[in-house]
């Protein structure tokens, strides 16, 4: 049976929006401040109080809350960070920004996150940092360790950017005391077009990273404004989030309630309708506690079966290439046989807010003709 793909399986995900954020985009342009606002400072205590958290410090990208926070986090030179290899290559270069070593862990097959056990039998005495990765918006418990890396001196730097919204037990992600990095970039769970945030662990972190984010200086945009000078009190860069994107964050924010619905009732429809096919493993994001960023299978001949389903109009992708295997990151490579298995298995289906039960249904029946004509071409050549 032949089957037509519809507009939204056949594109990739694409930010959904309300319908409130060009107003909210042209009342700040017309206010004539485009750069670190008011507005800016409302999206933080917006999020602050959405996560239940003192205080959030919003930065420009889910990079350079990275890189902020490992600077806060005072790693740098001569520092080693755990990482798994399965994520997003910006999560390396934020190490590789502050000088750092990247040391690759492997990731539990079932949900392509670390376990708090991958970590610790990678910590050394030169580990300064390490970084879980929320891979597609699970949370990771590390209560196990929490006691046992901060005695080390060692500090937990979350990477949040696939898991905003996120629970992990009674508390959303973020509020569990650990450094935490948000991403807000076009496909997230909440856009603001581009941006992140980081939670700081203390008001003396939270003062570090706004300074950081403006270039060093230690005044906010309210304070310059009613003074002759200012003090530049050590490096920082360019990386406040501005008022444009944080008005696209205020405006996705009213309706997040709509987000933890439809990315969990379009997870939980392909789950159901995984369960026929043989050779498929759904990758477990915890939909129930976690506000799903991905939805992910591993399967046979992926390669083949991710262009046959291309040809067939199925907006597929693969999240993401292991970075141990990466030409710039030679240097650090290590055998990480888990890693590898699901780095060549591992397939990204259609999934973001404009899609329907229906869509989904469609993608996975394109998926099992595609994994009947692979696997017989395959059978035919052997």
């Amino acid at each position: 049976m032949t089957t037509t793909a519809t507009p939204d399986t056949r594109r990739n995900a694409s930010p959904y929006l309300y319908g409130e954020e060009a107003a909210a985009v042209a009342r700040v342009l017309e206010a004539g401040q485009y750069g670190h606002t008011d507005v800016t400072e409302e999206f933080e205590r917006r999020i602050a109080e959405f996560l239940g958290v003192r205080d959030v410090v919003a930065v420009m990208s889910g990079t350079a809350a990275l890189h902020t926070a490992l600077l806060a986090a005072e790693v740098g030179s001569g520092h080693e960070v755990v990482v798994p290899s399965m994520t997003f290559c910006a999560t390396i270069q934020a190490i590789l920004a502050v000088g750092a070593t990247p040391v690759f862990v492997d990731v539990d097959p079932a949900t392509l996150c670390v376990t708090d056990q991958l970590v610790m039998d990678a910590v050394s005495d030169s580990t300064r940092a390490v970084i879980p990765v929320l891979f597609g918006g699970r949370a990771i418990d590390f209560s196990r360790v929490r006691k046992k890396l901060a005695a080390r001196q060692i500090a937990i730097v979350e990477d949040a950017a696939h898991a905003f919204g996120s629970r992990n037990g009674a508390r959303r992600v973020g509020a569990t005391g650990d450094l935490t990095c948000f991403s807000f970039g076009p496909i997230k769970n909440l856009t603001c077009g581009q941006g992140g945030i980081v939670v700081p662990r203390s008001f003396a972190e939270a003062s570090m990273i706004r300074r950081l984010r403006m270039l060093g200086v230690a005044q906010s945009q309210t304070e310059r404004a009613h003074t002759t000078s200012y003090s530049v009190e050590g490096f920082g860069l360019r990386y406040q989030m501005s008022g444009i994107n944080a008005a696209i964050g205020l405006a996705q924010l009213d309706h997040f309630d709509k987000v933890e619905t439809t990315r969990r009732r379009l997870w939980h429809a392909y789950r159901r309708a995984l369960v026929g096919l043989d050779g498929v493993t759904l990758v477990d994001v915890d939909p129930d506690r976690s506000v799903p960023h991905l939805c992910q299978v591993l399967i046979p001949h992926r390669d083949e079966v991710h262009a046959h389903m291309k040809a067939r109009g199925i907006g597929v992708g693969v999240h993401y290439p292991p970075n141990h295997l990466q030409p710039a990151f030679t240097e650090w490579r290590r055998e990480l046989p888990a890693t590898e298995q699901v780095g060549a298995q591992v397939l990204t289906l259609p999934f973001h807010q404009h899609l329907t039960e229906a869509d989904v249904g469609q993608v996975v029946t394109v998926l099992g003709q595609s994994l009947k004509t692979v696997g017989a071409a395959s059978c035919a050549r052997s």
